[in-house]
């Protein structure tokens, strides 16, 4: 019962960053906010996220790339590009490490006004911080599992965002329905959207990339947007109407 509670709370907290910081905020933009918040977003993304977490700067460079080249060769994550679901994954993964450690020449579009905290995630996407959380995760599992087989878990605690982006960037683009017609295979996941908080309404996205709630039809239901009204209204955020990917940070 541990470790199912500790697998569900660590998929959705580590996933809520994913989709509330990283991808709603830095790389689109659709709200601002105060550079003590930002501050405190990135180490909320580091705790929940651990061995997974993505910087937000190079995350938002990629998405961007993303959207940009949706199904070209440019595209950093795309079923089109790739045979299978792993070596996809593995290309993103190179691409970000490029993006990160600056081998892989950015056009300043994808790179302007995003979320820089260098010190922060040197040390968030190095070797120790990374051994530190997998080194956490398995002596929780070794404290608390009662079956050999809870341990098959293990490997998605500790790779969870890719288990994220690997259900989006690649079923989301082979498999659904659409609400909009758009020059690219991007679809929605109605059914499985309970596990993505709004992220696999893909379609969606791609047609408004900078709209704070995912879903657009009524049964749609995009649970990060009432979180995202909610810190608005308690003035954490601050939301945004724009055509670009980002505006400047709020002070």
């Amino acid at each position: 019962m541990v470790i199912a509670i500790f697998f569900i709370s660590i998929w959705y907290l580590s996933l809520f960053s994913q989709t509330f910081f990283q991808h709603r905020y830095a790389a689109h933009g659709a709200f601002t906010m105060s550079k003590g918040w930002e501050r405190f977003f990135f180490i909320v993304a580091y705790i929940t996220q651990g061995s997974s977490y993505m910087s937000p700067r190079t995350y938002g460079i990629m998405h961007r790339l993303h959207h940009a080249h949706t199904d070209t060769p440019l595209d950093p994550h795309s079923p089109s590009n790739s045979s299978n679901i792993f070596s996809m994954m593995w290309h993103t993964r190179v691409v970000y490490q490029d993006i990160l450690h600056h081998r892989m020449e950015v056009d300043e579009r994808y790179s302007k006004n995003l979320p820089s905290w260098d010190r922060f995630d040197r040390f968030a996407n190095g070797s120790f911080s990374r051994l530190f959380w997998v080194a956490l995760y398995v002596l929780f599992f070794v404290v608390f599992a009662t079956s050999p087989w809870l341990y098959l878990l293990l490997p998605i605690v500790i790779t969870m965002g890719a288990f994220h982006g690997a259900i989006v960037n690649w079923f989301a683009h082979k498999y659904g329905y659409i609400n909009f017609r758009l020059k690219n295979t991007a679809m929605n996941l109605l059914f499985v959207d309970v596990l993505m908080l709004g992220e696999s309404y893909h379609n969606n996205h791609h047609k408004h990339p900078a709209a704070v709630n995912f879903g657009r039809r009524w049964y749609e239901i995009d649970p990060v947007y009432y979180v995202v009204r909610l810190f608005s209204f308690l003035k954490i955020i601050r939301l945004v109407r724009h055509k670009g990917f980002r505006p400047a940070i709020a002070h």
